[in-house]
């Protein structure tokens, strides 16, 4: 059953058109923050916590069926009737399965640093961190920190993963579902099945860095996307938002606008 999924606008009240933006593993809305600030300049924007991520409700079912009906209840809650939708990582695959099911409700799409098929786990060790680190004893993000490096040496990756700590009177707790999550990680990283062609006007992005979209990947990709265009960003690893803002900004308004 579909949920209704925290979100945040950005409003443009000279535009009419909307772009929906979504987060991967054990992200939230406020990693699109600084771009959807800017791409708000051009568009309304919305970043959505999918569910059991952020200020979105926990569920015990997760699949990208379910994530994607609760895209369309949030479009239909807000009398959106057609927008743009941009997913990264997790959200990529979620919205490919959303055109999949709702072909009507998107008029084109970007999908970032993700391909429609199987991945090796790699999170494994994050997810082991989030179930055996006491939260609740930490009397601060910096021990937090240090208890995660013995994981994780990436301070970014490390700052990132901390931004899912939320403090309450018994020290800290973790906004997302781990366990619901963690089951679903296998349908994942899987491939995703399409009923049918999809002909909405796509664009993939990936990094020349990152290792989830080869340039192998692309015929696999065309079988399914029959009006697809790729775009390369040099020197960007899976982040591209994060690690080539100004890159990303322009490839969106170029594509969008």
């Amino acid at each position: 059953m579909a949920v209704n999924l925290h979100y945040r606008v950005y409003p443009n009240s000279n535009s009419t058109k909307h772009v929906f933006i979504y987060h991967g593993l054990f992200g939230m809305s406020d990693n699109w923050h600084q771009l959807a600030s800017k791409l708000s300049k051009h568009l309304n924007v919305i970043t959505v916590d999918q569910r059991n991520h952020g200020k979105s409700p926990h569920t015990t079912d997760m699949s990208y069926d379910a994530m994607a009906d609760d895209v369309s209840l949030l479009m239909d809650n807000l009398n959106i009737v057609e927008a743009f939708h941009i997913g990264h990582s997790m959200g990529g695959k979620m919205i490919m399965k959303f055109v999949d099911l709702y072909p009507q409700k998107v008029e084109k799409l970007i999908i970032v640093d993700i391909a429609p098929k199987t991945y090796s786990p790699s999170h494994t060790n994050y997810f082991n961190a989030f179930k055996t680190l006491d939260f609740k004893s930490f009397k601060s993000r910096k021990e937090a920190d240090m208890a995660l490096a013995s994981l994780e040496k990436n301070i970014g990756i490390r700052q990132f993963l901390l931004k899912n700590l939320q403090k309450d009177e018994h020290g800290y707790s973790l906004k997302i579902n781990t366990p619901a999550i963690e089951a679903f990680y296998s349908d994942m990283i899987g491939s995703i099945t399409f009923k049918k062609t999809i002909s909405n006007p796509t664009l993939f992005v990936y990094g020349s860095l990152s290792d989830y979209i080869k340039e192998s990947d692309i015929p696999l990709i065309k079988k399914d996307f029959e009006n697809v265009q790729f775009k390369k960003v040099e020197e960007s690893g899976h982040w591209i938002h994060a690690e080539k803002p100004v890159e990303t900004l322009k490839i969106i308004k170029d594509f969008f606008c």
